[in-house]
């Protein structure tokens, strides 16, 4: 990476929350990947699979292709991932500093299952002081039609935003945030080995796919801020880029204050309640 694209990388960053690296893993790579995790799911089910809220629907898509968590501590191939200095490097130009890896996720989403309500991923990694940062990878094409993800750009570092029931049609989910009027998720049309990077408190989520026979495969790593002290510990242990254990981070406390949408003389702002 040249000194021109860190610097793109971190301006966009800064401004929207996120960035997208175009191309960055090739399109045999992602094959290759389609193939393993299409392997690994047809062979049998992995410690936090999950469908998310079970709606008792025998026909859910996801009944036969969970999502799978956390594949890096029993999966070589889905740790060399994790841990690519490809997804170092441009997350460093974001942050400042290499982050610590925690997280890997695997989403299938076949056709006609249902999507993610809209949230802010810092909710549950809780890392302190600093931020989480996601890089979430297309597999397959990822557009409207088989329900890319969706962000909401250019709102600044949020605070946590107060959680609402979400419509468990839509999300196998069962929690979202709430939007402000006028303030809308714009959806990231994204391309096999397209990598999208984005901050914690970023407002993310996805509608279900509405295709009639397509996939949206996405591989999914998540890490926390190299000064983090703290962090959820299921979350734990965090790994460095070159694959050692970081050892002093603690975990994290649970609930906390959270914040509010408010119309402030026609400007919309959050405001946090505090004890």
């Amino acid at each position: 990476m040249n000194e021109a694209e860190r610097s793109e990388y971190q301006t966009d960053f800064e401004r929207d929350g996120f960035v997208i690296a175009r191309g960055l893993f090739s399109e045999q790579e992602c094959a290759a990947y389609i193939k393993h995790y299409m392997d690994l799911r047809h062979a049998g089910s992995y410690p936090g699979d999950s469908i998310g809220v079970d709606l008792g629907d025998e026909t859910d898509p996801l009944r036969q292709y969970p999502r799978m968590i956390h594949m890096h501590r029993w999966d070589e191939m889905s740790l060399r991932w994790l841990i690519d200095p490809r997804l170092g490097q441009v997350m460093t130009a974001c942050l400042g500093r290499e982050p610590f890896a925690v997280q890997t996720m695997l989403y299938f989403k076949p056709a006609g299952s249902r999507g993610q309500g809209l949230h802010q991923d810092q909710f549950y990694l809780k890392a302190d002081p600093g931020t989480c940062i996601a890089a979430w990878m297309a597999l397959d094409r990822c557009d409207e039609e088989n329900g890319c993800l969706r962000l909401v750009p250019g709102l600044g570092e949020l605070p946590l935003l107060c959680t609402e029931q979400a419509d468990t049609q839509e999300s196998f989910t069962d929690v979202a945030v709430p939007l402000p009027a006028g303030v809308e998720a714009k959806p990231a049309v994204l391309n096999p080995g397209d990598v999208l990077f984005f901050h914690g408190a970023v407002i993310h989520g996805s509608l279900p796919n509405r295709s009639t026979d397509r996939f949206r495969r996405s591989l999914i790593g998540h890490y926390v801020a190299g000064e983090a002290e703290r962090v959820g510990g299921f979350y734990k242990p965090a790994l460095r880029f070159d694959g050692t254990t970081v050892e002093q981070l603690e975990d994290s406390p649970g609930g906390g204050p959270c914040g509010v949408w408010v119309d402030r003389d026609g400007r919309v702002e959050v405001e946090v309640a505090r004890d």
